[in-house]
Order: C-alpha cells, then structure tokens, then sequence
C-alpha cells in the first residue's frame, strides 16, 4: 500500500510560484508580506489541503477566541437576523468563560476570503470560529488554510475538509412536512432563495427528499423563488401574484424573515392565511410568536451550536496532532403555532385537496 505523502512547505511554495521561506512567514504571520503574496500562498495551501499541527499556540498568542461575523454580501447576515447571531454568541460567550478563553468578536463585510484570512495571518489568537453563512466552499478552504484551529457554523459541506457545525436541515425540512402532511395537505409549495447560501440549498433539496419519501408529488410550479430580505421577499412574492401564479395549499419558506415577506404580499391580495393558505417558516424570530396569525416556524438551538463550537475548537487547541475533520448537525424543533392549521367546515372529518386557486392582481406597493 502506497504511502500518503506528508506535505510541506515546499509542496506549498511549489504551487504558489514563492519560497519556502516566503510560505513559513504567511503561515506563521510574519514578515512584510505583500497582500496579493499573501493570498496566493493561502489559496495554494488550502488546494492542497495543508493541515498545520495544532498541537502548541504559535507564539504571541493568547487564551483568545475570535468570532468572524461575516457578510460577504448582507443577503441573509444582516439586521434582520441579528437575533439569531446574538444566539451563537451567547453559547459561545458562556462555553468560552467557562473554559478559559476570552471571547473576541471581529465583524467582515464584503471582504473578500483572502483578505480575511490575511487579517487573521499574525492574529494573538487561540483558534476561530467563523459565521459561514454566506460562504463558498473555496472561501472556507482560504479560510481553514491561515495556519490556525478554525470552525465554520451555520453552513455544512459534506466533502470540504473542515470542522463544521450546523442545524440538520433535513431533520427540519422532514417535521415539517409530516405536520402538513398529517394536517391533509398534498400540494405543498416551497419558497426558495436564488440568493447563493448553503443552508437555502440544503432546505431546498431536503423538501423534495422529504416529498418522494413521504409519498408526496413535488410540483416543480409550486416552488417560489424570492429575494431572502424582508422587503426582497414581499416585492419579488408581489410580482409572481401580480402574473397570476396557481397557489398550492401550503408553503414551506426558507427562513422566517422570507415568511414575513411571503404573508404581506399574501395578504394584499387578500388571501388568508391559513384559511386560503397555510404558511410555515424556519428560525423561530421573536416576531413569529407575536404577530397575527402566529407562524409555525422551526427552532434550532443557536446557542447549542455556539457551544458545540467552542468544545470542538478547544479540543482542536490542545490536540497533539491534526485532527480529522468534524462535522456536527444539530436537531430542530417544530414549533407549532396558528399560521399552518388545516381550516376544515364544522362536521366534515376529511375534506379533499382544496382546488387550485389562482390570484388576482396584488393592490399597488406602497413605496418606501
């Protein structure tokens, strides 16, 4: 049996077109190094998946975590979702008190991965914990490839070698749809994003898994692409209403906040939810339990996942040799509420799939 090759700095400084003395210096954050050198040997190193040992803290560094809040377009990491972030911060905070360490938060908008990774190249810190939300799979590898203990939350790649911890989407699309399926609904739409983030796409093939295993038809009509924004989501759900889309029975979105964008061009059509149509959502935001009707919506424990991650990046710390990656998904919870009820006439025990019912034109936008 061939032995696996162990890489090295020359492997590195090969690819990136440097010297190994060049390499050495990005890897441990030294020198004066160009920024455009920089990322290319940060780029090389994570082609090749280089894994540093981790076993001892570079020198200068401290007992320091430091969180990366990225926005690397403020799509789906923005005001909005703010609740949510706070939530991976306080089980981060809590986890990381609790076992020593000193909680640095760093925010990042619209850097790009290389210039990130650069900023963190000769950083006091112990290891990372980076918002991956809206991340591609080779800004985690630039990312992953500083030279420093990383863990990516709130995304999840199955073939990228690096520490993730995430929510089990497919676990939550599944509740989901049992509970409309169990309720009498058949013809389930789904309100998709085209914005490009990882835990949409995953929501997205979930659905139609989730369809064909529960016996259930997927109609590729009754999939709604919309703006991931409040105000994106209700302008884009205006303009299919506007052009007179079929609704189906019910719809599963993406995420609360396309939800609420969703029920208010919803009901300037005066369509009723849920009498007309049902709606669920995902993240659980304080204003699904308030507002009118209230939503069922999913609830993933961000705060377990800030946790998980600072458990699994100080077990990275203080591993004697590299460690292999691990990859965490945390269960949800359906959170039943008012907005999916299946509305039935008094003294009928089983009523058929309700028509299609197409829309009249939506009332004109108010402008901002």
């Amino acid at each position: 049996m061939k032995l696996k090759k162990t890489l090295t700095m020359r492997d590195i400084a090969d690819l990136a077109g440097v010297s190994p003395a060049t390499v050495s210096l990005v890897l441990n954050g030294k020198g004066e190094i160009s920024g455009l050198t920089r990322a290319r040997v940060l780029e090389a190193a994570a082609r090749l998946k280089y894994v540093p040992r981790t076993g001892k803290l570079r020198p200068g560094a401290s007992e320091t975590i430091r969180f990366l809040k990225i926005a690397k377009h403020g799509h789906t990491v923005n005001r909005d979702h703010s609740v949510f972030i706070s939530d991976y911060i306080d089980g981060m905070s809590i986890e990381a008190s609790r076992r020593g360490y000193t909680l640095e938060i760093v925010s990042h908008e619209g850097q790009p991965a290389s210039s990130i990774a650069e900023s963190l190249a000769a950083a006091p810190v112990s290891g990372v914990i980076a918002l991956g939300t809206e991340l591609s799979e080779t800004d985690i590898r630039v990312i992953r490839g500083v030279g420093l203990p990383v863990v990516f939350i709130d995304t999840f790649h199955d073939v990228v070698d690096a520490n993730f911890v995430n929510m089990n989407n497919e676990d939550a699309v599944h509740k989901v749809l049992l509970r409309l399926k169990d309720q009498g609904f058949r013809r389930m739409g789904f309100v998709a994003s085209h914005v490009d983030t990882t835990n949409f796409r995953l929501r997205q093939e979930a659905f139609f898994r989730n369809m064909a295993r529960l016996g259930l038809t997927a109609n590729p009509t009754d999939i709604i692409s919309v703006e991931s924004t409040h105000e994106g989501a209700y302008a884009d759900m205006a303009r299919h209403l506007g052009e007179g889309i079929d609704l189906a029975e019910c719809y599963f979105c993406t995420n609360d906040v396309i939800a609420y964008g969703v029920i208010k061009a919803l009901r300037e059509c005066d369509i009723r939810i849920p009498e007309d149509v049902a709606i669920v959502g995902f993240d659980n935001l304080p204003l699904s339990s308030t507002m009118e009707p209230a939503l069922t919506t999913i609830e993933v424990s961000k705060r377990k996942i800030g946790t998980l991650a600072v458990t699994v990046l100080d077990d990275l710390i203080h591993a004697p040799e590299a460690q292999p990656p691990v990859k965490i998904l945390v269960g949800a919870e359906l959170v039943t509420r008012a907005s999916d009820v299946r509305v039935k006439p008094v003294g009928i025990e089983d009523v058929p799939a309700r028509p299609p019912r197409r829309t009249r034109a939506p009332r004109q936008p108010h402008s901002a």
